[in-house]
C-alpha cells in the first residue's frame, strides 16, 4: 500500500482556494526560500521540533528512550537522529507536548478518508481539498493516487506548487486538479537562485504550459527589498499578461509568524532584518499589476 509523508492537515481553511477547504501539507520541498514560514516542511524526512517554553524538565523523554537518543543540554531537549528509530515513545511521554515529531506516514486510503470527513463543509461552501507543502509534487506517485481517490469522491481539488517539477509529472497530475495555486518568487534567474536555491527557468516554463490547460491563480510572496521593486513587478506583470489565461494574482505580504520555528529546529533565519511591507507599498504593487489587466487579490 503506497504511503506518503504529511506534516499537517488544516481544516476550515479559507485562503487556499474557493470555499471552506481542508489543506494537506506534504513534507519535503526542492526549494529553500529564505522567507519560508514553514521551515519544518523543507526536509524530506521526519524530524523533531522542541518547544522550550512548554518543557516541564521532567526528563520523562530521557527515561523512556530505549535508544538513548535524547540530547539534554542546558534545558534544551533534542534528538540524536542517527540513533533514533522514530518509535514515538518520547512523544507519548511528553505530557506538555514540548517535543514533537514532524511528519506522519499515511496511506492513500487513510488520507482520502481523513479529507472526506469535511465533505459537508465542502458542499455547503463550494470548497474542497488543497494540497500544499513543502511541495506536493515531491511525492508524485502518492500525490496522484490521493488525487484520484479525491476525484473518485467528487471533491474539488486545488494544488499549491512552486512549479519546480518535471513536466511529465505535472502533465500526469493535471487531469485530477481543478485549480493550481502557482508561486512566482522572482523573475530574475540569478536572484531567484540566490533566494530559493534553484533556477526559475523550469518554473516559468511550466507555468506557461499549465496555464494553457488548467485554471491557474498565481501567488506571489511580497517581500520588501527582496522582490517588490518596480523592475521585478513589471517583469512579473508583463509575463503573466502575455499568458492571457491567469485567473488572478494573489499578493501574499511577508510576515514573521514562522520565525520562532527556526530556532526550535536549530536553523538559521536569514531575513531577520526584513520588516513586513507597509500598506502603501502593497497598494503600489497592486496598481502596477492591475495596469497590465491583471485581477489582484491581497492575502489570497
Amino acid at each position: 500500500m503506497r504511503k506518503g509523508l504529511v506534516f499537517d492537515i488544516k481544516r476550515y481553511a479559507i485562503h487556499d482556494g474557493p470555499g471552506i477547504r481542508t489543506t494537506v501539507f506534504f513534507k519535503g520541498c526542492p526549494l529553500s526560500c529564505l522567507w519560508c514560514d514553514n521551515p519544518e516542511s523543507q526536509r524530506f524526512t521526519k524530524e523533531f521540533i522542541f518547544w522550550p517554553e512548554r518543557c516541564l524538565h521532567c526528563d520523562a523523554c530521557v527515561v523512556v528512550c530505549k535508544e538513548k537518543a535524547i540530547i539534554k543540554n542546558e534545558g534544551h531537549r533534542g534528538v540524536e537522529e542517527t540513533k533514533c528509530n522514530y518509535c514515538g515513545d518520547c512523544i507519548q511521554e511528553c505530557y506538555s507536548e514540548a517535543l514533537q515529531i514532524i511528519g506522519r506516514e499515511m496511506s492513500v486510503e487513510e488520507l482520502v478518508t481523513e479529507v472526506e470527513k469535511d465533505v459537508d463543509f465542502f458542499r455547503e461552501s463550494g470548497g474542497g481539498v488543497t494540497f500544499a507543502g513543502g511541495e506536493p509534487f515531491s511525492q508524485p506517485d502518492f500525490l496522484i493516487d490521493v488525487l484520484k481517490g479525491c476525484k473518485g469522491r467528487n471533491l474539488h481539488t486545488a494544488m499549491e506548487t512552486c512549479g519546480s517539477v518535471s513536466w511529465d509529472i505535472l502533465e500526469r497530475v493535471s487531469p485530477y486538479v481543478d485549480l493550481f495555486l502557482y508561486d512566482i518568487k522572482h523573475m530574475n534567474e540569478d536572484k531567484h537562485k540566490a533566494l530559493t536555491g534553484v533556477s526559475n527557468r523550469l518554473i516559468l516554463s511550466n507555468l506557461e504550459r499549465i496555464a494553457a490547460m488548467n485554471q491557474v491563480i498565481v501567488r506571489m510572496p511580497l517581500i520588501p527589498d527582496i522582490n517588490d521593486d518596480e523592475e521585478n513587478i513589471k517583469a512579473v506583470a508583463t509575463f503573466l499578461s502575455r499568458l492571457g489565461k491567469i485567473e488572478e494574482v494573489h499578493l501574499l505580504p511577508y510576515h514573521r509568524l514562522g520565525v520562532s520555528k527556526y530556532e526550535k529546529l536549530k536553523k538559521e533565519y536569514k531575513l531577520d532584518k526584513i520588516a513586513p511591507p507597509v500598506q502603501g507599498g502593497i497598494e503600489a504593487v497592486q496598481r502596477v499589476l492591475e495596469q497590465f489587466g491583471l485581477r489582484v487579490n491581497v492575502g489570497g
